[in-house]
């Protein structure tokens, strides 16, 4: 297993640092001599000459490899595993062996060029000197791309995370979605088959009607924003609906808004408290039965307002058994317009109110597709 996981490293580092690096630390290790001497054109002219070359050559390797070993293995291992007092044991030696390895490249420089240290580095040449040389440059670029590294790892993790919180989102809004359509279509065609029976001619009505809805469910409002012209022209037709069905229930609709495709609404939001208040409208015979429904528009700022007439025995059934298409909209009000929307249901006696406040969004133009 040990065998395994150092042949993983070993690969791992192979395809990890590519030639694009090594530009990057010949440059590094430039500006830092740069900063240390003061002279750019004398930094590049000593880096040329082979004794010092090789010293320089010393600089780029071993500190290479002390920053990829800490980047790569020291961090994953230790620092985010909060093994903190491994991890700076061994990053502290990790940047001694680093240093000395360097400070052996002053030694080799003299070496293969056949001079003394003396001559090739002046008279106050001495280990000490080196090592306070390599000693900064090493722990500033294990510092530098250390930071760059966990600042590009906090980059990637936030982006990650903003993901996964929009996919989760958006799986949520779907099943929400697909959850009350076949809720709605339920009692639709329920209502349909109802007048077949009863009134064959106002059958049909409903049966177009209800092939328009069809068509908004299933090729105009697949979009997470639709225009609201188009939710209103699915709210009037249902509207029409209910009242072919329900004759004996007076429906009072005040539809103020005239110039709406500017801007945008998410599908059914306004659609499923008007569908409830036709399934949960009184049934008297010898009381009236009503559902009253206002939509206006000022500015942006969308205001609804249902209310329906209630038998006393049905206020349990109301908060029992209106939940699905209530609690659905509710939550989809909170993930889409969050801030943005003020919604109160009240129930009284003989009555159910719901008023409905929603600050909607410019539509962004785009050429609309035109059905046969």
């Amino acid at each position: 297993m040990r065998a395994l996981s150092y042949n993983q490293l070993s690969q791992s580092w192979l395809f990890r640092y590519k030639l694009h690096h090594l530009p990057f630390w010949f440059l590094y290790h430039y500006i830092w001599w740069v900063v240390t001497l003061g002279n750019p054109i004398k930094v590049f002219q000593s880096l040329v000459v082979l004794p010092y070359a090789l010293k320089y050559s010393f600089y780029v390797i071993f500190q290479a490899l002390a920053v990829y070993f800490n980047l790569y293995f020291l961090i994953p291992k230790y620092l985010e595993k909060s093994r903190y007092a491994l991890y700076l044991t061994f990053l502290l030696l990790t940047v001694l062996c680093a240093t000395l390895c360097i400070v052996g490249g002053y030694y080799f420089s003299a070496f293969a060029s056949g001079q003394t240290i003396y001559d090739l580095f002046g008279q106050s040449a001495c280990f000490n000197t080196f090592f306070s040389n390599a000693l900064p440059s090493t722990v500033a670029s294990t510092t530098l791309a250390m930071s760059i590294k966990l600042t590009k790892n906090w980059i990637q993790t936030r982006q990650r995370q903003q993901l996964l919180e929009k996919e989760k989102l958006e799986t949520e809004l779907k099943f929400l979605k697909n959850q009350f359509n076949p809720h709605f279509l339920f009692n639709t065609i329920n209502s349909i088959f109802f007048l077949i029976h009863k009134n064959p001619d106002m059958a049909s009505n409903s049966l177009a009607k209800f092939s328009e809805l069809l068509r908004y469910q299933l090729y105009e409002c697949n979009d997470q924003q639709i225009p609201l012209g188009k939710e209103i022209a699915y709210l009037e037709n249902f509207i029409e609906l209910e009242r072919l069905r329900q004759s004996n229930v007076t429906v009072s609709v005040d539809v103020e808004p005239l110039y709406v495709d500017h801007l945008a609404i998410a599908p059914f939001i306004v659609m499923t408290f008007v569908e409830n208040a036709f399934k949960h409208v009184s049934r008297h015979s010898d009381y009236p039965n009503w559902i009253m429904i206002k939509l206006a528009l000022a500015g942006q700022q969308l205001d609804l307002f249902v209310a329906n007439s209630m038998a006393s025995e049905q206020s349990n059934e109301v908060i029992k058994y209106s939940g699905i298409g209530l609690q659905n909209v509710q939550r989809r009000l909170d993930l889409l317009y969050p801030e943005q929307h003020t919604l109160a249901i009240q129930q009284h006696m003989d009555s159910f109110e719901v008023k409905l406040q929603i600050t909607l969004t410019e539509r962004v133009a785009s050429p609309s597709l035109q059905l046969a």
